[in-house]
Formats: C-alpha cells, structure tokens, sequence
C-alpha cells in the first residue's frame, strides 16, 4: 500500500486503519463473548480479569486497567461479579494499603483451565487461514502500533481508550 500525501487523500472510513481495527475487534469480541456466555456465563471484560490474574498469580485492578486499556468502572465490576460467584478473592496488598491484590479461589482456577483452551481453539481457528509467517508478521505490526501510540505517536495526545 502506498501512503500518500495528505492532500491527496481523501477519508474512506471502511479503508481508514484505526477504523479497520476497530471494526474487527469488536467483530472478534463480539463473536467470542457470545461463545464464552454460552458456554461459560462470562463476560469478556471478566474473561479478561480472570485471565490476567491467572497470569500474574495476584494483581490490582489498576494493572489491569493498564494491561488491558479497559477503564476502571469496567474492571470494577468485572471483579466484583466475580468476586461474588466466588472465583476471586481480594487481599490485601502490602505494597500498597489503599489497593487489594486480586487472586482466584480453586474455582476461578478450574474456570480459567476450562476457558483457557477454548480461547486458544477459537484463536487457532481464525488465524489457521494464515501462515504462520503472517500470523507472526501481524502480532509483531500490532505490538509496533501500540509502541508508537504509547511513545506519544498518537496524534490526538490521548493514551487511546477509545475506538477509533
């Protein structure tokens, strides 16, 4: 694709990259949250909670807001639903008083052992269309665009919580 100067250009909103993101993200997202409702009675917001938390073995909400660009009220009640169906427990955190630390109970672990492979099967599915080569090409592309856009690429000036 060659890019051409400003002036030359004019905005197709379907062949506009951050709109192309957006779309297929909400179009993946969209498809998966059915799945993992169905199957699982989980949001994505807290398919998210869950899974970083399984990551990191304990961790705030803050970091996951940072990891995951979702805003805090999200977080919030992501961790509160789950917390109450019992599948994380607060602690308390020493590093910090005025946060907890986040963990999950067994059976947040038998949850994230169930979805774990799922998530990797649906992953698998869509990007068996590609090489492997692609697939490697466009992880790396992304992780670029989000370096540029946190070194202050974005030329809004704003960190990017919104869709574009």
């Amino acid at each position: 694709m060659i890019l051409l100067p400003m002036a030359d250009k004019m905005l197709r909103l379907d062949d506009f990259l951050p709109y192309r993101l957006s779309f297929t993200t909400a179009l993946l997202s969209d498809s998966i949250a059915q799945i993992y409702e169905a199957m699982f009675d989980i949001t994505i917001p807290e398919w998210r909670v869950i899974a970083w938390v399984a990551e990191k073995g304990s961790i705030t909400q803050q970091q996951i807001c940072v990891l995951t660009r979702m805003d805090k009220v999200t977080v919030s009640r992501a961790a509160i639903a789950l917390t109450d169906r019992g599948l994380l427990v607060r602690r308390p955190n020493v590093e910090d008083r005025r946060s907890h630390l986040l963990a999950l109970t067994a059976a947040g672990e038998r949850l994230h052992a169930a979805i774990a492979p799922k998530a990797l099967e649906l992953e698998s599915r869509i990007f068996s269309h590609f090489s492997a080569a692609e697939v490697d090409a466009f992880r790396k592309m992304l992780r670029r665009i989000d370096r540029i856009v946190l070194e202050g690429g974005d030329p809004a000036g704003r960190q990017g919580r919104e869709n574009a």
